[in-house]
């Protein structure tokens, strides 16, 4: 039975999963969700994840949610297949995948989150971006990202010199986040400019990025 994937093409945690499915080449069929209508908020999907948000994951009879859970659920479950993004063979380098994995979301997402949420998703709704809240987390992901900067003066990716799951989970707000008028707190930064780049031009990610129009205005 095919892998079912319940998102909207355009959401940056559905597209993390949909690029973690093309890495590893596999079959899945895409269900989408009118976040616009309601659907997540409806008992047909709160059965699937009762926080009612996207995306949701079916393998068969079991269902997952929370992206981070399902992209390491394909990346252990198929790591014969595509990509090793957890470096299941080195057991240093995995436990690297893994500390860089929780520096994105404890400290690199909570700060572009708000910059891309604010820039992008609030107008959508007819609300007004909160330029201090902006500037703030600005200056946050700033910090983040000098540590980024070195660290990859060093390495070719975040865990170590191959592409891993850490990096994978950067792609789709930092794609968003490069459609902001301050995509140069990226360019500004040799290393990190040189690993974005890298990152965003491997195959699996552009073929999502085709559908990740949310940005473009």
């Amino acid at each position: 039975m095919a892998l079912k994937l319940h998102g909207f093409p355009m959401s940056t945690c559905t597209t993390c999963i949909l690029t973690c499915l093309h890495e590893k080449g596999l079959d899945f069929e895409l269900v989408p969700v009118n976040l616009f209508a309601g659907e997540h908020k409806q008992p047909p999907f709160l059965s699937k994840n009762p926080f009612g948000q996207i995306p949701v994951l079916e393998d068969g009879e079991f269902t997952l949610f929370e992206s981070r859970a399902i992209t390491a659920y394909l990346a252990e479950k198929y790591k014969e297949t595509g990509c090793d993004l957890l470096r299941h063979n080195d057991l240093k380098e995995a436990a690297l995948v893994k500390v860089w994995l929780e520096v994105e979301s404890q400290h690199y997402y909570p700060a572009i989150y708000q910059i891309v949420h604010q820039f992008f998703a609030l107008p959508l709704q007819g609300k007004t971006a909160d330029q201090a809240i902006i500037d703030v987390n600005l200056e946050k992901l700033g910090k983040v990202l000098d540590v980024y900067e070195a660290r990859l003066g060093t390495t070719k990716c975040l865990a170590g010199d191959f592409y891993s799951l850490a990096d994978l989970h950067h792609l789709s707000y930092t794609y968003y986040f490069m459609k902001t008028p301050w995509a140069s707190l990226i360019n500004s930064r040799p290393n990190v400019k040189t690993w974005w780049e890298d990152i965003s031009s491997r195959p699996a990610f552009k073929k999502v990025a085709e559908g990740m129009t949310f940005g473009d205005n």
